[in-house]
């Protein structure tokens, strides 16, 4: 039987442990590094436990993950895995997730199944070391150590942890490792590393700024929130100063808070709601920065007269809260953008305060497309939170019954549904969510509720009466586009079914759509007379996906349908007796569009004849699936001078199993993935990928080996190799060495997992 803390429990895993961010600056724990790393490879034979103890803020989470990603660990344990717990926890989740990582596996719980015993057979042959961030207390070690095997290999296990008596109370041989705080010197350099970027201090703020490191006391979240502040202040020494002498009236504890607080009133008030709502999701979760971004859009965070650029300055949002160091990265994307990010602990417990001193409020500056907006008008929103439910639940979910704000602030009073309220306890989600005022946000994705299960049996007249959505976000077993045709403001779609869907004419009624993220579903083609109405055009759309499109009965026409597109997922089927033409009649139609990935179906290289490979100009990242490799299309893909990523699956050969691209040049290439590519040989030159940075090579279990012409590529910073042939590793690694001793760089990185 699963146990479980509390009634709510949340685990962030990563598959792999992340390096730390390109925001992160990292400095003083060279030594300390070192020290751990020795402790975990040297020592005992038997399993051991490395603790590492200091205060929230000092730079454990960060100092781990560099330790975990360091070429000698990677090399001296078979499988590694990364997790951290929170103060509420499902050991079954945690188990799952290690077991995960360990496989390399996808793994979904069946009912009778022992995890615990699944995951301690698959470490018993191995030595592995498991990392468990951020334990506080010594039940959650218990709930998890006998999973894990004590066999004489050198199995490590590394915690880190703010709690002493823990860190001693799971001691096996090892003495706990207390992280020591920054030097003033050190604090000094993170401070202009974080304030100056490149550049260099000026000589005259030198004096000051170093006050203002040693007013931090060594805690480097510390450093890097008030750098995030005094990076917005004049560079002046007066002012400088006097910020040096505030800081250094506050003792450490204090010092942590008042950090936060000022990174806090230093933002404008947009950024403020923007925090706020990121601070009310749970402790060390991983929040999808694309699903973030348009939360805030749908609930009028963002402002931006151009509707157009609203996804931009969502983005830039975000950008500016990581620079202050309020938010971290925890993991990106091939192409450097910020995939997940996670609000630091004592971030997230000033939100928390925050939010309840204001019970629940914010005053939220209106946005209009068409009119400016006017700070003295402001929206009153209020989170639906765990005592509003409780007194609504009380009150028939009348909203006039409660005694929350004045009668007359009632009348105008606005709510947020954040998608931490679905997780809660009401006990009738849509009679709650129809009675209150302007819902924007409808997220039902993993929400294992009776609201939700009820929801999918009957979701139409659920939908009925949310008539102002913004975002929805649901799970059904069946889904039709009449369902959602009434919600004229909706901007983003996301669908998970059982069955596959088919579009209908009522999707053209949602003219404000921008995102359509759907497991599956099918377009429905209309007769050429209707296809002609300006009606049947989605001119806000940016996102499309996944499409299955049948080119048989596709004509150019349904292009020009989504004009002004970024990213596009299509599912190629019926491909017998297609027409002669290519799937973009020229190149220059969807000049916006920045993502394509298709997928061909089985045996599509046979036909291979129709597709003229004709892709828009402006792509910067591309992905293809079952496709046969022509030189034509590989000269397509070459003349794409945007291009940055590249991901090639399932890729077949016309003739020989050989890819030759010596004489093409990928000009602006970062990332190239080649999965499961049916070649033995692979030609290229010293000029084919100028800018190349990360290499990935997986199931492509015929490659020889990488050629030899990827030792001058001088921006390459990582090989990984996965399944693949010995000689293909080995190429990899004579490729490091070649590096390292004809140009004395350790740049390059070679990784080749052990557990595939």
């Amino acid at each position: 039987m699963e146990n479980v803390k509390k009634t709510t429990s949340h685990a962030t895993l990563s598959t792999q442990c992340n390096p730390p961010s390109n925001n992160e600056e990292f400095v003083g724990f060279e030594e300390d590094i070192k020290q751990i790393i020795q402790k975990l490879t040297g020592a005992t034979k038997e399993r051991d436990v490395i603790s590492i103890v200091g205060m929230a803020g000092l730079g454990k989470t960060t100092l781990a993950k560099k330790v975990c990603n360091s070429q000698r660990i990677v090399h001296h344990f078979d499988v590694l895995a990364f997790c951290t717990i929170s103060q509420t926890y499902s050991i079954t989740k945690l188990l799952v997730e290690i077991l995960k990582q360990v496989t390399g596996e996808k793994h979904d719980i069946k009912g009778d199944e022992d995890v615990a015993d699944a995951l301690r057979k698959a470490l018993f042959v191995k030595r592995y070391l498991i990392i468990l961030d951020d334990i506080w207390n010594y039940e959650a070690w218990e709930d998890l150590q006998l999973s894990f095997p004590s066999v004489d290999r050198g199995s490590r296990i590394m915690v880190t942890t703010r709690d002493e008596k823990v860190a001693k109370h799971i001691k096996l041989y090892t003495d706990p490792y207390f992280l020591r705080f920054l030097t003033d010197e050190e604090s000094w350099e993170l401070l202009q590393k974080k304030v100056f970027k490149c550049e260099t201090c000026p000589s005259e703020l030198q004096e000051a700024g170093f006050e203002v490191a040693r007013s931090c006391k060594g805690l480097p979240l510390v450093v890097v929130l008030n750098a995030g502040i005094i990076a917005q202040k004049e560079r002046q020494v007066s002012v400088w100063q006097d910020f040096a002498k505030d800081l250094s009236s506050h003792g450490l504890e204090e010092q942590s808070m008042k950090a936060v607080q000022s990174s806090y009133d230093y933002l404008g008030d947009h950024l403020k709601h923007c925090l706020l709502y990121i601070g009310y999701f749970p402790e060390d979760y991983n929040i999808p920065v694309s699903d973030l971004l348009k939360l805030w859009i749908a609930e009028e965070f963002v402002h931006n007269i151009d509707t157009e650029n609203l996804e931009k300055s969502s983005k830039d949002y975000l950008s500016d809260l990581v620079n202050r160091s309020l938010l971290m990265v925890s993991k990106r994307r091939s192409n450097g953008d910020i995939k997940y990010c996670m609000v630091h602990d004592l971030v997230r417990e000033f939100c928390s305060s925050k939010l309840k001193e204001v019970e629940f409020t914010q005053r939220v500056v209106p946005y209009n497309s068409s009119q400016p907006s006017y700070p003295n008008n402001p929206r009153l929103c209020m989170y639906i939170h765990d005592q509003l439910v409780k007194q609504l639940e009380l009150h028939g979910y009348s909203v006039d019954e409660i005694p929350m704000v004045s009668s007359k602030e009632k009348e105008s009073l606005e709510f947020i549904a954040h998608p931490r309220f679905y997780s809660s306890g009401c006990m009738d989600l849509f009679s709650l969510l129809t009675n209150l005022r302007l819902i924007r946000v409808l997220h039902l994705l993993d929400i294992n509720s009776e609201s939700a299960w009820e929801f999918q049996s009957s979701p139409a007249s659920k939908l009925e009466k949310l008539t102002h959505l913004k975002y929805l976000a649901i799970f059904v077993k069946k889904f039709d586009f009449k369902w959602v045709s009434h919600m004229r403001d909706l901007q983003t779609l996301r669908v998970q079914s059982h069955q596959r869907i088919k579009t209908s004419p009522d999707i053209w009624k949602m003219k404000k759509l921008r995102h359509v993220d759907i497991s599956e579903f099918s377009f429905i083609w209309e007769d050429s007379d209707q296809e002609e109405s300006s009606q049947n055009v989605l001119e806000n759309l940016k996102t499309f996906g996944m499409c299955r499109v049948s080119v048989a009965d596709m004509n150019r026409k349904f292009w020009w349908r989504f004009p002004n597109l970024e990213e596009l997922r299509l599912s190629i089927v019926n491909f017998h007796g297609m027409p002669n033409h290519s799937l973009f009649p020229t190149p220059e139609i969807h000049n916006r569009l920045q993502s394509l990935e298709i997928s061909f179906p089985i045996g599509f290289s046979k036909s291979i004849g129709w597709f003229k490979s004709v892709f828009p100009l402006n792509l910067k990242v591309l992905s293809l699936a079952g496709i046969s490799l022509t030189e034509e299309i590989v000269s397509s893909i070459a003349a794409l001078e945007k291009l940055e990523t590249l991901k090639l699956f399932f890729i077949h050969f016309t003739c020989d199993p050989q890819w030759d691209v010596t004489d093409h040049e990928f000009k602006a290439l970062k990332y190239l993935k080649l999965e499961l590519a049916d070649m033995n040989q692979w030609e290229s030159s010293e000029k084919s990928f100028p800018v190349l940075e990360k290499l990935v090579i997986k199931d492509c279990e015929q490659l020889e080996e990488i050629p030899s012409s990827f030792v001058d590529i001088l921006s390459l910073k990582l090989i990984k190799v996965i399944n693949c042939s010995d000689s293909v590793g080995n190429s990899a690694w004579e490729i490091k060495e070649e590096v390292e001793n004809n140009q004395a760089s350790d740049r390059l990185q070679v990784h080749i997992p052990k557990n595939y």
